[in-house]
Formats: structure tokens, C-alpha cells, sequence
């Protein structure tokens, strides 16, 4: 039944919810896991419920496009399902996503409802990142009855046609975490491609327990979402736009990591100037990427 299709995760310490994806998924759907090195026993979950699935160990954490870019230069399926470690699928939702990509064959990703563990809808879907501040988060509660085109789909879960994701040449490397979905969207629908949200293709996205956090796991998580943020502004917008958008951003996170520090908020105040950091070094051209030039 999944012959035209191949399953991807990208896994970083991801023994506490690795499990409950592969054992979502039909045993008979090609998995291809590509490891971040994990030092947990993630891999050894891998081997125990899935020793058929092909295994890419990177010896250093790559980042999550990267990673995925690996995943998928090694598909030789029509399609491929990118799947975080931490979401539960199954077949009737592969079913739906597969039908849809079939009656739209100009379209490139289709992008399933997602639940949380509670069952409640989470927004999965969404306009470009620059006008996203016009809409609520109401306006994504109601889920379509049908399936809609939209301007972005979130990279947690997406099924993405092969030929697509060549045309416009995998994720950016220079992106380590964050926003490489919004990147991949946009390029998608540059080149022309649509991407469709299926409406009766529902996920479970359990937000978490792929790693163990920490103070490192904090600031590398708030300066990368920074960094990229700034990176996508000047790759998409230009150089000028980047550096009126940092310096306000980087600024205005320096002074409340400050202020936070003052009133011995020593969660909120690393937050920020985490963010301030990673602000700055996209603005002075400092690489995220852990690739050499």
C-alpha cells in the first residue's frame, strides 16, 4: 500500500517518545532515521522496534535541515514523509495524504491536521512569516472541512513530493534550527508548486521529549531562533531590511535580559539575552550552520 512512500525523522536524544512513532507507523512503510548523535539509547529503540530501517548517524548535530536533507537525498520513493520523533501518524493518515497528493499533482506538500497529547487542534498551517502579525491565532481554530491551499504548513509533519523537493534543492544549510520550514515553503511557492493542507489526515504532535532541556538546550534554542529570523529577513528581503529588523529585535531583547536579570527573572533574563546574541552574530554574519564553508 506504501510502496510510493518513504518515512523520515531527524532524532537528537529521542528515547523518550522515539517509540511511539515507530510503532504509529504501518510496518510496511520504508523509515529512513537519521541521528543528530543522540547518547541516549535512541538508537537502540530504532533497532529493537524498526531493525529494518536505514540508519544515518551524524557524529556531530547538524541541525534539523540538514539532517532531513540527508533523509532525503537517500529516498528513491515518489514521496517522503518528514515525521518529528515526538508525533504519532498511522495509517489512515498516510491513506489521506497520499489520496490528496494524488488529486492535486501540482501541489509539493501537504500538511495534516495536528493534535497535541490532549487532543487539541494545534495550528499547523499559516500565512507568510511577514504577515502573519494581521491574523490571530483564532483564525486557525476552525479546521476546513475540505482540503485548502495555504502559504505555509508546518515542517513537524509534511508529506512532500520527491520531484518538488529536488527542483528547489533541500533545505538551506546555512539554517541550523528554526524557520527552515518557513524557508522551504516559500521557495516551494516561488517555483510554482502549491501546498495544500489536508483537512481528514489528523496527527498527534506530542511538542517535546525529544530532548533533555537544560541551560545549553535553552540559549542554543533561543539564540537559533533569533539567528534564523534575521538570516531569513536578508536572504528573502534583502541586507537593509535584516539590519533595521536586528538592530530593533537585538536591542530590545538586550534590555529586558537585563531588566529580567535585575528582578531575578534568571529564566526570562537567559531567554533574552540568548535571543540578543543570536540577534547579533546574524547581523555580523556569523554562521549558525555547523557545516565547513
Amino acid at each position: 500500500m506504501f510502496a510510493n512512500l518513504t518515512v523520515i525523522t531527524v532524532t537528537h536524544n529521542g528515547g523518550l517518545v522515539i517509540e511511539g512513532l515507530l510503532k504509529s507507523l504501518p510496518g510496511n512503510v520504508r523509515l529512513i532515521v537519521i541521528d543528530n548523535a543522540s547518547t541516549d539509547n535512541t538508537l537502540d529503540i530504532v533497532r529493537t522496534v524498526r531493525p529494518d530501517a536505514q540508519i544515518i548517524r551524524n557524529s556531530i548535530g547538524l541541525g534539523y535541515g540538514v539532517a532531513a536533507s540527508q533523509g532525503l537525498k537517500a529516498v528513491t520513493t515518489e514521496f517522503a514523509l518528514l515525521a518529528n520523533p515526538d508525533s504519532l501518524l498511522g495509517e489512515e493518515a498516510l491513506t489521506a495524504l497520499l489520496s490528496a497528493a494524488s488529486d492535486f499533482p501540482d501541489a509539493a506538500m501537504f500538511g495534516p491536521v495536528h493534535k497535541d497529547g490532549k487532543g487539541n487542534i494545534e495550528a499547523s498551517y499559516d500565512v507568510t512569516l511577514w504577515n502573519r502579525s494581521r491574523f490571530g491565532k483564532l483564525a486557525y481554530d476552525v479546521v476546513p472541512q475540505g482540503p485548502i491551499c495555504v502559504e505555509f504548513l508546518s515542517g513537524a509533519v509534511n508529506l512532500v513530493r520527491m520531484s518538488a523537493i529536488r527542483d528547489v534543492g533541500y533545505y538551506d544549510p546555512e539554517i541550523y534550527l528554526y524557520f527552515e520550514d518557513d524557508d522551504m515553503c516559500l521557495r516551494l511557492r516561488n517555483k510554482g508548486h502549491s501546498l495544500i493542507l489536508v483537512a481528514n489526515a489528523v496527527v498527534t504532535h506530542l511538542n517535546g521529549g525529544s530532548v533533555r532541556p537544560n541551560r545549553y538546550y535553552y540559549w542554543e534554542k533561543y539564540w537559533n531562533i533569533a539567528w534564523s529570523r534575521i538570516y531569513f529577513e536578508q536572504k528573502h528581503c534583502g541586507r537593509a531590511r535584516a539590519i533595521k529588523l536586528a538592530l530593533g529585535r537585538g536591542l530590545k531583547f538586550a534590555g529586558k535580559g537585563i531588566v529580567y536579570a535585575f528582578v531575578l527573572q534568571h529564566a526570562k533574563s537567559w531567554r533574552d539575552i540568548a535571543r540578543s546574541a543570536g540577534t547579533f552574530a546574524a547581523m555580523l554574519g556569523i554562521r549558525a550552520s555547523k557545516l565547513p564553508r
